[in-house]
């Protein structure tokens, strides 16, 4: 019994040497900066479309993305020239509101993923931490609320989470397409 005792104990303590190793290591690398240097590689990030389309000698524009951090979250406009990119203090308050509201009624156990804005549509997914649940709402040419998840366990407490989501998509819906609109009319306008 008592060399099963020294065991556990010889066991745990090299467990515990090893993770305080890994944890200098991590702190060693700055993670913190890490991350924050990422972050800023984000904010000019540019996706490239191909230059000609396939039979076609006319040089395609390319699609550029700029990201924006609000309160934590980030908020990617996508778009074919820099006026596309620019973002407005109504889209910097309605990214706010809409996380905000998110945690006050749906689930303050999220982690929200990049809400992106196209020319004719929004995504923006997360994962509900305690649900074990990712959702994504679609405003545009796909519309709707996806779930996704590994063997969700169907209750009482599950039911009203999609009750919760459903309720909150069809503010996001009002609120973003609302948005879109306004970017619509933006672009529109003569200069």
């Amino acid at each position: 019994m008592g060399n099963l005792h020294n065991d556990r104990y010889d066991e745990i303590k090299s467990l515990l040497k090893k993770s305080r190793m890994l944890l200098e290591q991590d702190t060693q690398d700055n993670i913190g900066a890490s991350i924050q240097s990422r972050i800023d590689q984000d904010m000019d990030y540019e996706t490239a479309v191909d230059d000609k389309e396939e039979g076609d000698d006319k040089p395609v524009s390319k699609d550029k993305t700029q990201r924006y951090r609000i309160s934590g979250g980030i908020l990617a406009l996508h778009g074919k020239d820099r006026n596309d990119l620019d973002i407005t203090t109504d889209e910097k308050v309605a990214f706010q509101e809409t996380m905000d509201e998110f945690v006050e009624e749906v689930s303050d156990l999220v982690d929200f993923n990049t809400l992106n804005v196209y020319p004719n549509n929004v995504d923006w997914s997360g994962k509900i931490i305690d649900q074990d649940i990712e959702f994504t709402f679609t405003i545009g040419e796909n519309s709707g609320i996806y779930i996704n998840g590994d063997m969700i366990k169907v209750d009482e407490d599950f039911l009203d989470m999609i009750n919760k989501l459903q309720q909150f998509y069809q503010k996001f819906k009002s609120k973003w397409g609302k948005v879109l609109a306004s970017r619509k009319k933006t672009q529109e306008s003569p200069e």
